[in-house]
């Protein structure tokens, strides 16, 4: 099996601080750009698994870029430039402390969830008599906290969220425009590419009082597909869909027994775990760019990196 970079620790030029995400490591240049590096590290239930995936990283930054490249009449982007395969540098925001949801059909925690009992998410009213992976009339919006690393997000509503001062009643107009207006772009995307987009997750921030959309999008890290064909029958006989999200990650850990929960161990990621989980990954980047993977050369991917991004910013100081 090929080589996964799963911790970065670098020293750019012109390095202020860096942060280590659940799967990202973004470094900030002179309080100007953020250079974040798409690791192989992959996470679950807010909880970070013990094994790396190859080339995951790249597929990640690859797809993102893709869609920020596709969607920048809606809304401004924070992307500059991809210098490395898993690399984005971009314009350094301050990122609003929530991520939109946005859902097209009930499925996942929603349906959990919804079958529990529950009828409102995040202030939002769920018709009676749903059944799971159904489409909603609208897409509905369910934002949750962006929580510090260990920590699990949690929903909150549109009022807890002006409440809050976490967003002014016209940059949450803007955040919720801009949202319904990416997702129909992505659905539209998807469907050309015989796929449904479920949900999503965007993040956005300031900078220089603009509102800019953050970090990924469209990815199956971010994001649930469906294969199109098939959707209806399957739906009308209450089978699972064919998916293309990460969900199958989740659903390999429940059926081993973990979740997340406090006492809980993450099961054992054998070597073909892993190598399952990248083909997986592999699949989702082709089906949903529509283009063949091309794996960049992973001997030692930290050098590749570092030289890559040295060079980027030693040209952009020129």
């Amino acid at each position: 099996m090929s080589n996964a970079l799963t911790k970065t620790e670098f020293n750019f030029p012109g390095q202020k601080s860096v942060y280590h995400g659940k799967v990202r490591d973004v470094y900030n240049i002179n309080d100007e750009m953020l250079v974040m590096v798409a690791t192989d590290r992959i996470s679950a239930f807010d909880v970070v698994l013990p094994e790396g995936i190859p080339y995951k990283g790249q597929m990640l930054n690859q797809i993102a870029a893709k869609f920020l490249d596709a969607t920048t009449d809606i809304c401004p982007n924070w992307k500059i430039a991809t210098p490395d395969p898993m690399v984005s540098v971009g314009i350094m925001c301050e990122g609003f402390p929530v991520e939109m949801i946005v859902r097209g059909y009930l499925c996942g925690s929603s349906w959990r969830a919804y079958k529990s009992g529950v009828r409102e998410i995040c202030g939002v009213k769920l018709p009676e008599g749903m059944k799971e992976n159904q489409k909603f009339p609208e897409p509905i919006i369910t934002p949750t906290t962006k929580a510090e690393l260990g920590l699990h997000d949690e929903d909150i509503s549109k009022e807890q969220i002006l409440e809050r001062g976490l967003a002014t009643p016209e940059e949450y107009a803007l955040l919720e425009k801009y949202t319904l207006a990416l997702f129909k772009r992505g659905t539209e995307i998807a469907e050309k590419r015989g796929l449904i987009l479920v949900d999503t997750k965007y993040e956005f921030g300031k900078h220089k009082g603009t509102i800019y959309l953050m970090d990924e999008i469209h990815t199956p890290d971010s994001s649930r597909y469906f294969y199109k064909d098939g959707y209806q029958e399957r739906f009308e006989k209450g089978e699972p869909q064919k998916q293309l999200s990460k969900e199958f990650v989740r659903e390999w850990l429940m059926d081993n027994g973990f979740q997340g929960k406090a006492g809980q161990s993450v099961p054992e990621m054998t070597p073909q775990i892993v190598e399952s989980i990248s083909n997986r990954y592999l699949e989702l980047f082709e089906n949903i760019t529509g283009e063949k993977f091309e794996k960049s050369e992973n001997t030692d991917i930290a050098a590749r990196i570092e030289k890559n991004v040295n060079e980027f910013l030693k040209n952009k100081n020129k």
